[in-house]
């Protein structure tokens, strides 16, 4: 029998029960990542319900929300435009390709929640600028030529960049993937018809369409992030399979895509130290200006303040819309369950 100056057990028993299950939870959580470790390297999918790192998964909604938002943003310079094309025909591919972005940006936001985060969470941070969206969006769409300059360039540098991100280690995020470089694809044909169309015309339109290249080169150029030495993200991004080449090899890569382009474009690209390497087999380039692209990464671009004020503008005007569609939601899941046929024994009535 214990007695009063005896100190009681149960607290050691407890002491060593937490220890064992700490260590237990240590030992699973090894497996768990071992595991995880196993099936990306074998390039297989991480779907919503596999095991994953917090990491990991806060890695990708970091992405896939600045994803999203940049084609949420992006819809504002082309939209600019939509009232003044300059033919019906123009007026109609343009309103095609921003419904297009507003799908990219749904999709994405999908691929969001699949990772535990609530789209209006996503939207609340981007507004609140706690969120990013990509820094081409916040320069000006001055002419008519910007709308192809857009279309080639930015879509181009999308393209490049998001062909890759189809074998994404996570599943939702790449299948997404698959339909919007599809989609990508005809924008960059749009912008470079368009400019191919204003190159060919007047000298005046020939001029106007070298001004916007003049003025959209270097930003899409910046749209690959920061160069991998200053690239906090693009390591392990790379090591988990989220992306699968640096920021460098992207923009290298859209660099020699664009060079011959230009060339059919007759128009030229604004870096007089732009040339082939035949030693590298790839096309040297100027130094860009990165104090550019992080002061306007920081909010201090040309329409930061434009493109944010309007996103939140439309936020707000469009809550009729989603208080109208979550009431008419609510209304048919209540009619359906009326309808619903009685599960039998219920009611009084026999069962065998």
């Amino acid at each position: 029998m214990a007695t009063a100056h005896q100190p009681p057990v149960v607290a050691e028993d407890e002491a060593v029960a937490g220890a064992v299950d700490t260590a237990a939870a240590a030992v699973d959580t090894a497996a768990l990542e071992s595991a995880f470790d196993a099936a990306v390297a074998a390039d297989e999918r991480i779907e919503p319900r596999d095991w994953m790192p917090d990491a990991y998964r806060a890695t990708l909604v970091r992405q896939i929300a600045q994803h999203a938002h940049s084609e949420i943003i992006g819809m504002q310079p082309e939209a600019n435009w939509i009232t003044r094309a300059p033919s019906l025909r123009r007026k109609a591919i343009l309103m095609a390709k921003v419904q297009d972005e507003a799908g990219h940006g749904l999709y994405l936001y999908s691929a969001a929640e699949t990772l535990g985060t609530s789209r209006d969470e996503l939207l609340d941070k981007l507004h609140a600028g706690r969120q990013k969206y990509s820094s081409i969006f916040n320069y000006p769409t001055l002419t008519w030529a910007d709308v192809g300059a857009i279309g080639w360039l930015v879509d181009g540098a999308a393209i490049t960049n998001q062909v890759p991100l189809c074998r994404c280690s996570y599943g939702p995020y790449a299948r997404a993937m698959v339909r919007i470089c599809k989609e990508e694809s005809f924008h960059q044909r749009q912008g470079y018809e368009l400019l191919l169309a204003l190159s060919r015309g007047t000298p005046e339109q020939h001029e106007m369409a070298q001004d916007a290249v003049n003025r959209w080169w270097w930003p899409s150029l910046m749209m690959f992030g920061p160069p991998d030495a200053e690239s906090s993200h693009s390591e392990q991004s790379m090591t988990w399979k989220i992306k699968r080449h640096s920021n460098d090899e992207l923009r290298q890569r859209f660099v020699d895509i664009c060079v011959p382009q230009a060339e059919s474009l007759g128009l030229t690209l604004p870096d007089p130290d732009l040339k082939w390497n035949e030693e590298r087999g790839q096309h040297d380039f100027g130094a860009i200006d990165w104090s550019e692209f992080w002061s306007v990464l920081k909010g201090n671009g040309p329409c930061n303040e434009q493109r944010l004020t309007q996103r939140r503008r439309a936020h707000e005007e469009g809550a009729w819309v989603r208080e109208a569609a979550a009431a008419y939601a609510a209304k048919h899941s209540d009619h359906d369950k009326d309808r619903r046929p009685a599960t039998p024994g219920t009611h009084g009535e026999a069962t065998a």
